[in-house]
């Protein structure tokens, strides 16, 4: 059996070879404990590189998605970050070792009640954690450093475009169905958006509304 200290080490070293190689990124997710996020029947599987099921039909992403999303928004420590879908809130605590503020949002009532307690329980505070409709960001808490989406849109939703700084990236990912998806990278200039693609993924949708859980 395995202690902490090597299934740590064997989490990074699998981070890596999926290339998280960003050293500030790898050190937030050696900080975080993905076995916090994670409860019942998929606890054992914790550390494995693969989504899992969690509450209201969704799922915790695999940490090489959760990385690589994370290397690709390129947080500052000053940066305002706004998550699009809480989920377990794994992806918010990672980001809360990175940036200034973190605010999170999901649909489900039920997930955003967990999230805050796990976030708590991590004594992790600079993450609010909000209940409503994702697709149109947090307009009272606009314009935002970086955005990051963790649920796939056909198109990347005008609303949370509109709320991104200049200088600002957004990183989501985008396709028509969930078997054909993209992760992007999408940054803002002076001149306007420009789009970089970078790698195929896999995510639940991206809902409108919110849910009754």
């Amino acid at each position: 059996m395995i202690d902490d200290a090597e299934r740590k080490m064997q989490f990074l070293f699998a981070l890596r070879s999926k290339g998280v190689t960003d050293p500030r990124t790898l050190g937030a997710m050696e900080k975080v404990d993905r076995g916090a996020f994670v409860r019942g029947h998929f606890a054992d599987r914790a550390y494995d590189d693969m989504p899992l099921p969690i509450s209201c039909g969704q799922t915790i992403s695999q940490p090489s998605v959760v990385g690589l999303m994370t290397q690709a928004l390129n947080v500052q420590p000053r940066d305002k970050v706004l998550e699009v879908g809480t989920g377990s809130g794994y992806q918010a605590a990672v980001l809360s070792h990175l940036a200034r503020r973190v605010y999170t949002v999901d649909r489900h009532r039920t997930l955003v009640r967990e999230a805050e307690k796990r976030l708590a329980a991590q004594d992790i505070h600079n993450v609010t954690v909000v209940s409503g409709d994702g697709c149109f960001g947090l307009p009272d808490q606009a314009p935002f450093d970086r955005i990051i989406v963790t649920a796939a849109a056909e198109d990347p939703p005008g609303p949370l475009l509109a709320q991104l700084k200049t200088g600002g990236i957004m990183v989501l990912p985008v396709g028509q169905s969930d078997a054909v998806q993209s992760l992007i990278k999408v940054t803002r200039d002076e001149d306007g958006l420009n789009y970089h693609e970078l790698l195929p993924v896999r995510f639940v949708p991206l809902v409108e509304g919110t849910a009754t859980d």
